[in-house]
């Protein structure tokens, strides 16, 4: 269990006496020795990426990349931003600029993630068909357990008005849910990016937390999942299964499947000979 260091009042340089001022107004802060002087993360977070889909606001961008380093992640994707290079970014960054400057800019979600083994989506909705479910804490357990070997990983949040879409929160093998007032529990874009960072930065440097096993064999990379979804999908069409209303959420519902399934590269192969199978034409 962590102890919460003393606080001491800190008096900002800025307004220190001075042989040239009559008149001297100190400004007070309460801050914690620890976090001037604190020490290198004992896990790296080099390998985790924080991935922003269409931000609207380019002062969110800025906002979260500030988030990003104040809790040494470095690692920034948008996805088809509405507004991106931008002063407004650069202005909310405050000293973060280094982020945005090698931040990435893709036109799809498969050029953000395809590398990835574990992609977390951040969405406080009920969507129906739910993904397994974590909170921040375990969220970020899952994250550095799972980046531990070198694989990157990403953790993905959608637009400011209405959050990750559907289809984009069906390549996510989990969902992350940042609890919040009932009533009210829309998160701003930042602040979000900020509690995710948060946790997996405390996480990092605490060792007393328990982080999940390695399995044997590696699940397959999102976009090697994604081209065997894309693949089984056309196998069932030839068989006319997923018809009428319900394709849509067929779909979905197989998806996530296999999303929760995980399987390896070596099981994506057999499941690949199984589509063949299926298809009609045994294409």
């Amino acid at each position: 269990m962590r102890t919460v260091p003393q606080l001491r009042r800190v008096v900002h340089p800025s307004y220190a006496p001075s042989r040239f001022r009559s008149v001297y107004l100190p400004l007070l802060l309460y801050a914690t020795p620890s976090l001037h002087s604190r020490p290198e993360t004992s896990m790296s977070l080099d390998h985790i990426r924080i991935v922003l889909i269409e931000p609207q606001h380019p002062g969110n961008i800025g906002a979260a990349a500030r988030a990003m380093k104040t809790m040494s992640l470095s690692q920034l994707v948008l996805v088809r931003p509405r507004e991106f290079p931008s002063f407004e970014a650069e202005r909310r960054a405050v000293g973060a600029g280094d982020i945005l400057n090698a931040a990435r800019v893709v036109d799809d979600v498969g050029d953000a993630i395809g590398d990835c083994r574990l992609v977390v989506g951040c969405s406080a909705r009920n969507r129906g068909v739910l993904h397994e479910l974590f909170d921040a804490r375990q969220c970020a357990a899952q994250l550095l357990g799972e980046t531990a070997s070198g694989d990157p990983a990403a953790v993905m949040f959608g637009t400011e008005r209405t959050g990750l879409e559907n289809h984009d929160l069906d390549r996510c093998n989990y969902q992350v849910v940042i609890p919040a007032n009932e009533k009210f529990s829309s998160l701003n874009l930042a602040s979000a990016v900020q509690l995710v960072c948060y946790e997996l930065f405390m996480a990092a440097d605490g060792p007393a937390l328990e982080l999940p096993k390695r399995v044997a064999e590696y699940p397959g990379r999102e976009k090697d999942m994604e081209h065997f979804f894309n693949h089984l999908v056309r196998a069932l069409d030839s068989r006319e299964f997923l018809e009428g209303e319900m394709r849509e959420v067929g779909i979905m519902k197989i998806r996530r499947l296999f999303g929760r399934a995980r399987p390896s590269e070596g099981e994506l192969k057999l499941l690949h000979s199984l589509s063949r199978l299926i298809h009609k034409d045994g294409q």
